[in-house]
């Protein structure tokens, strides 16, 4: 796996390493992410709407937590060309840190446009979005005991950008599942049950009507599956899914499933759990990772009004402190916006509180 002539003592580094940062990050350990002197340069994109405030309140924490994490910011918008100089130094950024924090980018509904989140995840193959919704004490939610991990697909499926019009008026948009890229997602989703100490995955298709392409999914899914003798499995067809995740959303525990799919049930579990904003999300490649709130919402009729709950991006920091193996800052930030949350009872308007974000901000610094 490593060249003959590394040193012993570099070979059992990099395994170290390769052991903890198994199921993200393969190759880039041996390489990176970026650390000099004991703190690591962490590329920061901080998006659109919301994202310049929530991403200020990271950065405020960060600071009070003494973490050993420089930002290189880049304020990217979706409406960025893609050919921009700013957006291809932000690619060129993350290419040399490996890891990013970002917010959402709007992505325009107009002809000709593409989104910068789609192109960044097929640039770097950042394969797997990971999304935990469960719920936090304290919160109003529709329903108690819910914890769920939702594993998606994040390169191809309806978000491969294959469209054309071939006669005026009729549209052919393309849907591309692969049976590599399936193996690969369906296999994160079941080392991930089996190292977290989940019990079930449970693979959502439309097998039933798109047959050959969710059939090809579902079909190679269950093959996968049967490495993993230990790990329970059913399968569950995306509407079906739907009505159950609203009606009894104990059942689920680790999901995987097409992008499309997953763009979906996100959304159902933030609504499940008490909105977009404590949701956090990475998403995950052999090289790079990058961490952003796990629904995807850029919230743009609040910009601006200092009004924006932190927590998901805060929470999404959290998961790229572990990403890092910067535990202990992890554990303190985490601990400090639940009790903020569960103990203090400070709320920003989307939780049913009136607190702004530099309250919260600030009573999450209090709790570290």
């Amino acid at each position: 796996m490593f060249r003959s002539f590394a040193r012993q003592s570099v070979v059992k580094q990099v395994a170290t390493r390769l052991s903890a940062r198994s199921l993200n990050t393969v190759v880039a350990d041996a390489v990176g992410p970026k650390c000099y002197g004991g703190t690591y340069t962490v590329t920061l994109i901080p998006g659109d709407g919301i994202g310049q405030e929530t991403a200020a309140s990271v950065k405020t924490v960060f600071d009070a937590a003494k973490v050993p994490v420089e930002f290189e910011q880049f304020d990217l918008s979706g409406f960025t060309p893609e050919n921009d100089k700013l957006m291809q130094e932000a690619l060129a950024s993350l290419h040399r840190n490996k890891v990013g924090l970002k917010g959402i980018l709007y992505t325009p509904i107009r002809q000709g446009h593409s989104s910068f989140n789609v192109a960044m995840r097929k640039e770097l193959d950042i394969y797997a979005s990971v999304a935990h919704c469960r719920n936090i004490p304290g919160i109003n939610a529709r329903h108690k005991d819910v914890d769920f991990v939702i594993i998606r697909e994040n390169t191809e499926g309806e978000y491969s950008g294959l469209e054309h019009q071939s006669f005026p008026g009729v549209v052919e948009s393309l849907k591309i599942i692969t049976r590599p890229k399936t193996e690969r997602i369906a296999r994160y989703a079941f080392d991930y049950a089996l190292r977290n100490g989940r019990k079930r995955v449970t693979i959502v298709h439309k097998a039933n009507i798109m047959k050959l392409a969710d059939g090809l999914f579902l079909n190679t899914c269950r093959a996968v599956a049967k490495e993993y003798p230990n790990i329970q499995h059913n399968d569950m067809i995306v509407d079906n899914t739907a009505m159950q995740l609203v009606s009894k959303p104990q059942q689920f525990d680790v999901m995987v499933m097409p992008n499309l799919y997953g763009s979906i049930v996100s959304n159902i579990g933030a609504g499940l759990i008490g909105g977009p904003g404590i949701v956090p999300g990475a998403n995950y490649g052999r090289e790079y990772a990058i961490f952003e709130p796990g629904s995807r919402h850029v919230a743009k009729d609040i910009q601006g009004r200092n009004t924006a709950n932190p927590s998901s991006l805060l929470l999404s920091s959290v998961m790229m402190l572990r990403h890092l193996q910067l535990n202990e800052h992890a554990d303190q930030i985490e601990g400090a916006v639940n009790k903020t949350l569960s103990v203090d009872g400070i709320r920003t308007p989307d939780l049913g509180g009136a607190q702004s974000t530099t309250d919260f901000t600030k009573a999450v610094i209090r709790n570290l």
